[in-house]
């Protein structure tokens, strides 16, 4: 939590935190945590609420996640208006920077009447990830592409990249390239309790990773990871 960002909590009337299910309780439960740490305002409720559950992965990708944000952003509006009426001040906290791979903000925008958004920027998934490994994210004078683990998995690696962010990947994307010349950073639960982290050549490392998601999610009924991969540059 930034300076920012504890401010802006406590200036709200009420934190909306959603339930995703036993098996993800412990998403809801750092949100009690970080209100219960930085949360002084006594006048300040917290509210909480079951998300909808997307429906799998259908062929039909883009008009299945259109329509579980839709009925999120009916679920939003019954919590704002049973709580607040008409005006009041609502606080989300996201997971990550809704500026990578983040929907809260379009679900937000479907809202009705449209309200007055303020983001207030926190610390990505990708700048926990390098911080952890101790790396840059780009090498001197070369992009970098962010992706999903379905994109790579559907297209390869991509042609013109020689560093390749991914996040979302609800698999194990990473196993169906050529390993050769490429290396990984691996992480899970970042910022959490339960940090796990894996670095090296991909061909060694990636039976590793997959056997840790495995036990992870046996464990926990879950898992966000995310991973960096760079291919070796020839002269």
């Amino acid at each position: 939590m930034t300076l920012a960002a504890i401010r802006a909590l406590n200036a709200t009337d009420i934190v909306l935190i959603p339930r995703k299910g036993e098996e993800k309780s412990d998403l809801a439960e750092v949100r009690r945590a970080i209100c219960a740490k930085h949360l002084s305002s006594a006048t300040t409720r917290i509210v909480e609420f079951d998300l909808p559950v997307r429906e799998g992965l259908p062929a039909d990708y883009a008009a299945t996640v259109d329509d579980w944000h839709d009925r999120i952003a009916h679920v939003w509006s019954q919590q704002i208006h049973t709580e607040l009426g008409q005006e009041g001040r609502v606080a989300l906290l996201v997971w990550g920077d809704p500026s990578l791979f983040d929907s809260s903000l379009r679900i937000a925008a479907r809202l009705k009447p449209k309200p007055t958004i303020d983001v207030v920027p926190g610390i990505t998934a990708l700048q926990e990830l390098c911080a952890a490994h101790a790396i840059p994210l780009n090498e001197i004078g070369a992009p970098f592409l962010v992706t999903t683990g379905r994109k790579l998995r559907e297209r390869g690696w991509p042609g013109d990249a020689d560093t390749v962010a991914v996040m979302l990947d609800g698999g194990t994307a990473f196993e169906t390239l050529d390993p050769e010349g490429l290396t990984i950073w691996w992480g899970a639960y970042l910022g959490m309790q339960g940090q796990m982290l894996v670095s090296g050549n991909l061909r060694e490392t990636s039976q590793q990773i997959v056997e840790l998601r495995r036990k992870a999610r046996a464990k926990h009924g879950w898992i966000m990871d995310t991973y960096i991969l760079k291919r070796a540059r020839t002269a």
